[in-house]
């Protein structure tokens, strides 16, 4: 999953987009309001953390610009600020969720995986497709309820695909959700991520649509 931090404070940015990694995240970091807002409009995220107090343009203008443009990624407004009116204020503009500072980081972590587990139609926090589970809280993936070990890479573009059951993700889709911005687009490494995962999880768990992408099906009922 690919989220965009637009934070100006550089250590806390540094230590979210550090955490965020390592967490399993592709992280895309601004350091001020019209460099994010560009962010924000020409590439795709599946949420984004926002600060309000930013420097050339405040956070609730960027939020506002963004949602009159039909931009619909989650949004998790980041501040210090802690009145009912400031919060009443960006929840107005269009977020989705609000943390004021100081916070805790686990907090931080769990609010974004509802935010982009509900943004693609997923309630629970455990994922399933067939006989295969993963867990976005652990980060742990079974086959038949045995752990199956994935590398980072093929865990992202898994849980990728696992919150986008049912449907077509192509090739560039996938490369813009698990890749920050500075990655080689033109890698072919989808194909080797995707024959990898196959190896451990079985061949049938993701299709190829022919000149289409990749779907992984939804679980039968």
């Amino acid at each position: 999953m690919r989220v965009l931090i637009v934070e100006d404070e550089p250590t806390l940015g540094q230590q979210l987009k550090a955490t965020l990694e390592g967490a399993g995240y592709a992280i895309d970091l601004s350091t001020d309001g019209e460099d994010g807002h560009f962010m924000g409009m020409n590439e795709d995220y599946d949420a984004v953390i926002l600060d309000l107090g930013l420097p050339e343009m405040d956070g609730l203008t960027v939020l506002d610009k963004w949602r009159k443009s039909k931009r619909k990624f989650p949004v998790l407004v980041l501040t210090a600020r802690d009145s009912w009116s400031d919060k009443v204020a960006g929840l107005d503009a269009g977020a989705d969720d609000y943390l004021a500072k100081p916070f805790q980081t686990e907090e931080l972590i769990a609010r974004l995986r509802a935010l982009i587990r509900r943004a693609s139609g997923n309630a629970s926090s455990e994922l399933m497709a067939g006989d295969v589970r993963l867990d976005t809280r652990s980060g742990r993936v079974t086959l038949n309820g045995d752990p199956v070990k994935l590398t980072a890479q093929e865990y992202k573009l898994l849980s990728y695909l696992m919150h986008h059951k049912g449907k077509v993700v192509s090739r560039t889709e996938l490369i813009e959700h698990i890749y920050d911005q500075d990655f080689d687009r033109d890698s072919n490494t989808i194909e080797v991520f995707v024959t990898r995962i196959r190896k451990k999880l079985g061949q049938d768990v993701i299709s190829t649509i022919r000149g289409l992408g990749y779907s992984l099906e939804e679980p039968e009922s």
